[in-house]
């Protein structure tokens, strides 16, 4: 076996391990688990650590599963939250899980028939014909209140640290995960559970009531939680998660979001969500610090992070968007864009809408960039930008005797006008 343990160490990938994991884990094959609450059809990149373990853990020789808490996800877990999460019901939770069960495929094995496959579980399965006698007469007797009351997702809804104190529904949730493990550990042979750092008190549960229960060793893995330098939430941009899926976060976003990554974040990041080796990084890193304002890790990490999750040729048009606002693009290059991914990048630029009527008719620059747009306050003003040749309509100069007309149009909507090199604005025809 690969000591999957050393290579998440090197990678700043641990936080807290129970003693005996590693040897544990040297042995022989062993089946592990993360849990992930299908609180949506998508997954976001603050998932991405888990599953990033998941994979290591498979590359190491091991089988890894991936347990979506649809049973977990109607209660809601307490940890780290100030409100309790709204309630699913069944069908959105199986939409989320199968949307879930896509989005890890890119990351995992599942359909290769290997021995360490990756699998995919729902705790409902299991949950749903288990009656709540049941639950509290075999599983709710062997954990202590006291036990539950000093962990700290817990103590910190109790303790008054948040407002609205904790429901009976969410104080349990630690011994429903706990039982997860246990009917893991009985069914699937799964002998670890790994997950954020914050998982550490109801990871530790399962383990607990392992050894209470049937008197077996189990074992407890977790990461740290991802921060940024600058002390914001990883994760977070200023319209909310950064998500796995394109309909949520456009490839163009996501490929911006880890390319403007802070040096030291992306030190940090290209380590954590890449499997590129020790030896690679090390020489990235040495030519980024002799070169920062390159960006070699940054742009190598949004690269990396980007194909892995979107493909290659979703890379390759996030890169050319890229390159629209800073290398030196053409007019095809812009209407190679869909209309997302355009006004993504030209996010803020100021825009005026026309008629369709003129543009078929044919628009003079002039009009385009005064009369019809106000982008230049006068006529007077267009034509002497346009005899200094500082116009462009699509990134081409433009001369003063210019008309735009259908063949201008960027998805049959947009006209991109620029003065100078950095002020842009664009035509919206309806």
């Amino acid at each position: 076996m690969k000591n999957f343990i050393e290579e998440v160490t090197w990678r700043g990938m641990l936080h807290d391990v129970m003693p005996g994991t590693e040897e544990h884990l040297m042995e022989q094959m062993r089946v592990a688990y993360v849990g992930i609450d299908p609180t949506a059809d998508s997954l976001h990149i603050g998932h991405l650590v888990s599953v990033m373990l998941l994979k290591h853990f498979q590359l190491a020789g091991h089988k890894p599963y991936a347990l979506v808490g649809g049973a977990t996800g109607m209660v809601g877990d307490p940890s780290g939250k100030s409100n309790e999460r709204n309630l699913l019901d069944e069908e959105t939770l199986r939409h989320n899980q199968n949307a879930i069960k896509n989005q890890l495929s890119r990351f995992l094995d599942f359909n290769s028939g290997a021995e360490n496959a990756a699998v995919l579980v729902n705790n409902y399965d299991w949950m749903k014909e288990f009656s709540f006698l049941e639950f509290i007469r075999t599983i709710g007797k062997h954990i202590t209140v006291n036990y539950m009351m000093a962990k700290d997702s817990v103590k910190k809804r109790l303790n008054g640290e948040f407002q609205d104190g904790m429901s009976f529904t969410e104080f349990c949730y630690q011994l429903l995960q706990g039982y997860d493990f246990l009917h893991l550990f009985q069914n699937e042979k799964i002998t670890l559970q790994m997950g954020g750092s914050d998982q550490w008190g109801n990871i530790t549960t399962g383990t607990e009531l392992i050894r209470r229960t049937i008197g077996e060793k189990a074992y407890a893995l977790t990461c740290p939680l991802i921060t940024k330098a600058d002390g914001t939430k990883f994760g977070k941009s200023e319209g909310g998660n950064i998500w796995l899926s394109a309909e949520y976060t456009s490839p163009y976003k996501f490929y911006q979001y880890w390319v403007n990554v802070s040096d030291t974040d992306a030190e940090k990041y290209i380590k954590i969500f890449t499997f590129i080796s020790r030896e690679e990084i090390e020489a990235l890193i040495k030519e980024h610090t002799e070169a920062p304002h390159l960006r070699v890790l940054q742009k190598r990490l949004a690269a990396e992070v980007t194909t892995m999750v979107h493909g290659a040729e979703n890379l390759e048009n996030a890169i050319k968007a890229s390159n629209i606002l800073f290398g030196n693009s053409t007019s095809d290059d812009l209407k190679q864009l869909d209309a997302q991914t355009f006004l993504e990048v030209f996010d803020g630029v100021p825009q005026a809408e026309v008629e369709r009527a003129d543009i078929e008719a044919g628009l003079t620059i002039v009009d385009a960039l005064a009369g019809k747009s106000n982008f230049l306050p006068s006529n007077g003003e267009a034509r002497r930008s346009l005899q200094a040749n500082s116009i462009s309509v699509n990134r081409e100069k433009v001369a003063e005797d210019y008309v735009i007309n259908t063949n201008d149009l960027i998805n049959n909507q947009f006209v991109l006008l620029q003065k100078g090199k950095k002020n842009y604005f664009i035509l919206h025809v309806k």
